[in-house]
């Protein structure tokens, strides 16, 4: 046991959510293009007599600071793994939007198992690192490894893929939460007797990540559970339409919602787009931030 270890571990936007029909074990097949975006959480590893989780930051009274917490259940299952106990106090400092669809919970899952693994000294291989977020939780391998890539199974299954440029984000941030399994059962509720098409990368969408041509982007950029997530939270339909009327390029649920993603030409746009969205009095704060960034990293 060493000194205390902290990661650094990114927020994603899903540029393109293609989601399949609901398969026999419940989940989705999904073709989902991931970006990570510069916000981040950090979680702190330091060695303790048990395992203990706390957090600080926005709406952190709204996760769980028990086992059910995501970070809580990585450090346990890599102490699993290699026969120890899970004795490690973990300390959550959230920047990331909570219950927001940016992937929070996964992304402090990640950060947990990577500061576990550099504190045990336990030399898990990334494969192993991989095997396990993807037994936590469908984004979590995604947030291990940040940059875009390719998500396909139920989004577990990663591609890297190449981004030629920096795209300029501005995200909204909803009053309250939205659940993922309640978006994905409305999406079912929505979709019922419908013929839902497999789930496919759009390969225009590839094309203009690997240009880096964000107006290319912004015609490609498509969100299946955004009907959904617009039937539980009606009022982002205004957030999206003031995000628009400000110039954004284009407008979209991130994941799940209820966070809104606004792509912009320049940082210059992304500042004025987030003073106007933040005026309209549509969300409860604004963030911007570019991409791709840098998945879980020790600092």
């Amino acid at each position: 046991m060493g000194r205390p270890v902290t990661v650094r571990v990114p927020a994603k936007v899903n540029v393109q959510l293609a989601v399949g029909a609901a398969r026999p074990d419940g989940f989705h097949d999904l073709a989902n293009v991931f970006l990570a975006v510069g916000l981040y959480d950090e979680v702190t590893a330091t060695p303790a007599d048990g395992l203990r989780v706390t957090a600080e930051g926005h709406d952190v009274d709204r996760i769980p600071l028990d086992r059910t917490n995501l970070a809580a259940r990585a450090a346990e299952l890599l102490a699993a793994r290699h026969g120890i106990a899970p004795d490690v106090h973990l300390h959550i400092a959230k920047d990331i939007p909570v219950a927001g669809g940016m992937a929070g919970g996964s992304a402090d899952a990640a950060g947990a198992l990577l500061a576990c693994d550099t504190l045990w000294s336990t030399g898990s291989s990334r494969a192993e690192l991989l095997d396990i977020c993807a037994e936590l939780g469908s984004d979590v391998p995604f947030s291990l490894v940040g940059g875009a890539a390719l998500g396909v199974g139920r989004g577990e299954l990663l591609t890297p893929l190449t981004v030629g440029g920096a795209f300029h984000w501005v995200f909204a941030v909803a009053e309250g939460g939205l659940s993922t399994p309640d978006v994905y059962r409305e999406f079912d509720r929505l979709t019922a007797g419908t013929d839902v098409p497999e789930p496919q990368a759009s390969p225009a969408l590839l094309a203009a990540l690997e240009s880096g041509d964000a107006t290319a982007l912004a015609a490609t950029l498509a969100n299946d559970l955004q009907p959904a997530a617009l039937a539980l939270c009606p009022e982002l339909a205004a957030t999206l339409a003031a995000g628009r009327a400000a110039g954004a390029l284009a407008a979209l649920v991130s994941g799940s919602g209820p966070t809104t993603a606004f792509l912009t030409k320049d940082p210059e746009s992304a500042h004025r787009v987030a003073e106007d969205l933040l005026a309209s009095g549509s969300c409860r704060q604004v963030r911007v931030a570019d991409s791709p960034a840098a998945g879980a990293t020790v600092v």
